[in-house]
């Protein structure tokens, strides 16, 4: 913990050492409302495509959970992904929430382990897309090969689980070779799961769209929030630097992602000869108007009390 928080501080700090702070500090007074406004609810947008992505990998495992439910759920689980030290804490609030109507908890892990990886794999396609697009008007990304590798990487992973019916039972293998009967349980019970996921792969693939949209809704969030702040961010860079620090920050070697996130914005724009000062302020402004929003899930949660 303290270790992250210690990071988090270093990182901001030669961050914000290496920029004018004052014209920092004047971007971001002079930001316009009405482009901010727009970028929130784009924000917004994303939580109600999660419902429905989540709702659709329940519905493969015959698992029926009100909308509203999931709704105030999947806000509660942004609240808490912002405002306490992990990246965990909304999936804990999603797994307790969906657990009853599941009747087991490593089902409902399951399901949001899926959504999880769905997400990823999303991430790293609008990623690479956007890194190929640059590569197509002779822009070089920086790692734009791994990117690409991580995508095939995926792809043939995500096959191999759906076509080779025996592959998730040999992995769980070792853990039923330990004879304990509560872990033979839960092992017969995810790779039940993924059996069902394997006969449904319309409710997949739905996720999987329902992601892309997420990702791509999140990247116009960041260009608007740009917008907003008079930042000169084109389309093909914010493609790649927002999946791309989105998924460094992910890494638990920071506060929420605190100095990482700028970190990897000022090495883009300072790469691409944008001001630097601009990095920080889209960063930063941007991850206050997502943290503000999210205390919509806050008062969600209070009511529950």
């Amino acid at each position: 913990m303290f270790a992250r928080l210690g990071i988090s501080a270093a990182l901001l700090y030669f961050v914000l050492r290496s920029i004018d702070l004052s014209a920092f500090l004047e971007r971001v007074k002079s930001m316009n409302p009405a482009w901010m406004a727009l970028a929130l609810a784009a924000y917004a947008a994303t939580q109600s495509v999660s419902v429905w992505r989540w709702r659709r990998l329940l519905s493969a495992q015959h698992v029926d959970v009100d909308k509203r439910r999931l709704t105030e759920s999947i806000w509660v689980s942004l609240f808490f992904n912002n405002f306490l030290p992990s990246n965990i804490g909304g999936d804990v609030v999603r797994i307790a929430d969906t657990a009853p109507a599941a009747g087991s908890k490593t089902l409902a892990t399951t399901v949001v382990l899926v959504d999880r990886v769905i997400g990823l794999a999303a991430l790293v396609v609008v990623a690479a897309t956007g890194a190929f697009t640059a590569q197509l008007f002779g822009v070089h990304i920086p790692g734009a090969r791994w990117l690409w590798l991580a995508s095939g990487l995926g792809a043939v992973a995500a096959i191999s689980v759906i076509t080779i019916p025996t592959i998730v039972g040999h992995a769980l293998s070792p853990v039923r070779a330990l004879n304990k009967p509560w872990l033979t349980e839960r092992a017969q019970r995810l790779e039940d799961a993924v059996i069902r996921f394997r006969n449904a792969p319309g409710a997949v693939l739905g996720a999987f769209g329902g992601a892309l949209v997420v990702q791509l809704t999140i990247v116009a969030f960041y260009l608007l929030t740009a917008e907003g702040l008079s930042v000169p961010l084109p389309v093909f860079l914010g493609a790649v630097l927002i999946p791309v620090s989105l998924v460094v920050q992910m890494a638990p070697v920071s506060i929420n992602g605190f100095g990482v996130r700028e970190a990897v914005f000022a090495f883009f724009f300072r790469r691409f000869g944008l001001p630097v000062d601009a990095a920080v302020a889209l960063s930063l402004v941007s991850t206050g108007m997502v943290m503000g929003l999210s205390l919509v899930g806050g008062v969600m949660f209070l009511r529950r009390r």
